[in-house]
């Protein structure tokens, strides 16, 4: 099995676990109003990790399983999950984060973007759906259950993926230049 074989796989099987753990078990945890949702933050996960490509894919296709086990509108998950996955992989591939605070921060955006978003497309469609106060708080506690959860997810999602993931000559060239003698050093 070849480089690429082996991330696919490594991918869909954290997609397909990934669902199910939320919809069997994280949904049903309600703490304060809020429910913490892994699903946007293993897509802002796989989108730093892998890429624009391999995260908007990933996040249609776990937004479209989210859709077809939750018995939900299609593509509505889908649409939001391509978008986190694509701009998390955007930012991977434009600024090669590697700060401790990029999935804390990736995770607020990504909750905010998926509730938000799902709740906007759900007014749209004219899907009746209570409108008040209640919607902010709940909002609020789940990015804040999202955050907290956002550094365990990241840390779980890359020891999964980081076996298969092609090395990447940026961070080589950048670690053996940032480890030499400057020039000015080597004068003394």
């Amino acid at each position: 099995m070849n480089e690429r074989q082996h991330l696919r796989l490594r991918v869909g099987l954290l997609g397909a676990v990934t669902v199910l753990l939320q919809v069997t078990f994280v949904s049903q945890i309600r703490i304060a109003g809020g429910i913490a949702d892994i699903v946007p933050l293993v897509v802002l996960a796989v989108g730093l990790l892998c890429g624009a490509l391999t995260g908007a894919v990933f996040g249609f296709a776990v937004g479209l399983f989210v859709d077809i086990a939750l018995f939900h509108w299609l593509g509505i998950s889908s649409l939001l999950l391509l978008t986190i996955g694509f701009a998390a992989g955007r930012i991977q591939e434009a600024r090669d984060p590697e700060g401790a605070f990029v999935p804390l921060f990736g995770a607020a955006a990504a909750t905010l973007t998926y509730v938000l978003g799902y709740a906007i497309i759900q007014f749209l469609l004219d899907v009746e759906a209570p409108v008040s106060g209640v919607i902010l708080r709940q909002t609020l506690v789940t990015m804040l259950l999202n955050m907290l959860l956002a550094l365990p997810v990241y840390a779980l999602v890359r020891s999964w993926l980081v076996p298969a993931l092609p090395t990447d000559p940026r961070r080589r060239r950048r670690r053996a230049t940032t480890t030499s003698l400057s020039p000015l050093s080597r004068a003394r």
